[in-house]
């Protein structure tokens, strides 16, 4: 009986760790590690319409032209600088932060942008101010800004800005 009675209670002990440790939820990511580990060289920026789910018209690529090398740089204190953004010679800052699931990067930096029409009037703009991660990883970094609400009617417009980046490669001295 003794013997029932401390097996009872071991097994208890045990279930009840089990069901308090499968309710932690973990706040670790690497979402933040892999955005500060270094400089993000733009690749390209693409711009698609869609009404609803259909993209009408061709896909847009802005700033084919550009000579002027375009950076991003997250700074573990949660700043935030482009360089040259739109390609126009600008050194912008900000801060950033992430959505609490992680999805969205918010910045509050503006910049000069002529929305990548050549000649167009240069006006202040927010384009990361809720951008949508799309792809993240080591060497790679795609960020889509606009319309990127995840529910939308089937005839609403909506436009697409792909920003993407790849990591710039480190100089060593």
């Amino acid at each position: 009986m003794k013997n029932k009675t401390l097996l009872v209670f071991v097994l208890g002990l045990v279930i009840i760790n089990l069901l308090s440790n499968s309710c932690k939820k973990d706040a670790d990511s690497n979402i933040p590690h892999l955005l500060t580990a270094g400089t993000w060289l733009l690749a390209t920026v693409q711009v698609n319409n869609y009404v609803g789910d259909a993209q009408i018209g061709t896909t847009d690529t802005l700033y084919v032209g550009c000579d002027s090398t375009q950076t991003f740089t997250f700074n573990t204190n949660n700043t935030c600088t482009f360089v040259n953004f739109a390609c126009l010679a600008q050194k912008t800052t900000g801060n950033w932060s992430l959505t609490q699931n992680r999805l969205y990067l918010v910045s509050d930096m503006t910049c000069k942008d002529t929305t990548g029409n050549a000649g167009a009037a240069i006006k202040d703009t927010q384009p990361f101010t809720n951008a949508q991660i799309s792809t993240l990883g080591v060497y790679s970094l795609v960020l889509q800004t606009g319309d990127v609400q995840p529910n939308y009617s089937a005839t609403s417009r909506r436009r697409i800005v792909r920003y993407g980046f790849i990591k710039q490669k480190a100089v060593t001295q």
